[in-house]
């Protein structure tokens, strides 16, 4: 199974930081976030990475080579205009294969045992969702065993991590243009095709100043 890191993003949030630098090779605990996934996944037994970017994206190429100092192979997307997360997925599918493949967001910082994904996908998409973090109290969807159905006023809701298992049949008839990945997941939903499970350990949308002061946190605390 392949996997797949979201790295196209500009991070405006995390200005100046990001005015020279793009956001996954932003450190916490001196180390660039995008580095925590890359040695996750390997330690999960994925090898084979592709990587999409667009802002200041020569400098992750330039930072991370071909992967193998980290026991893996990369491959990169380059988008040169950003396409959003479902339009990158999609221009990445050729070099993603025709299996069913992990994606995991370049700004969130997490102790996820990527090592749970790797099993057979039961319908188009399988979610890890948090519980809703302070700043997205309203959440996004909701669990039903373990099927993921789109939230409804009166059902307590959890918030999309950023980590899925999406099958490339998620994307058929899609053009390639920018498009976001939510309105596909819906559509999936409404289908019965999603599952997901509840992601049990630390977790981190780092996409502010505040977050990823919280992340520095968090890694003191492991050591």
């Amino acid at each position: 199974m392949k996997a797949m890191i979201l790295a196209a993003g500009k991070g405006e949030r995390l200005r100046p930081l990001t005015l020279h630098t793009p956001k996954p090779l932003i450190r916490a605990g001196g180390v660039p976030l995008i580095e925590y996934h890359l040695r996750a996944l390997a330690a999960a037994g994925f090898t084979e990475i592709v990587i999409n970017h667009a802002w200041l994206g020569q400098q992750i190429e330039d930072h991370l080579g071909d992967g193998s100092r980290f026991g893996v192979s990369i491959q990169y997307s380059a988008e040169g205009e950003p396409l959003e997360t479902g339009g990158g997925i999609f221009k990445a599918l050729p070099l993603l294969g025709d299996n069913p493949f992990v994606v995991v967001n370049g700004d969130i910082w997490t102790d996820y045992d990527f090592a749970g994904l790797r099993q057979p996908l039961a319908g188009l998409a399988h979610l890890v969702l948090v519980d809703n973090p302070a700043h997205h109290t309203g959440g996004d969807f909701y669990l039903s065993g373990v099927q993921v159905l789109d939230a409804v006023p009166g059902v307590d809701t959890l918030t999309y991590s950023g980590i899925a298992v999406l099958s490339p049949a998620l994307f058929n008839g899609a053009q390639a243009e920018a498009f976001k990945l939510a309105p596909l997941l819906r559509n999936a939903m409404a289908a019965g095709a999603v599952t997901g499970e509840r992601l049990q350990g630390l977790w981190v949308d780092v996409g502010t100043h505040e977050r990823l002061a919280e992340v520095e946190l968090l890694i003191k605390g492991k050591h």
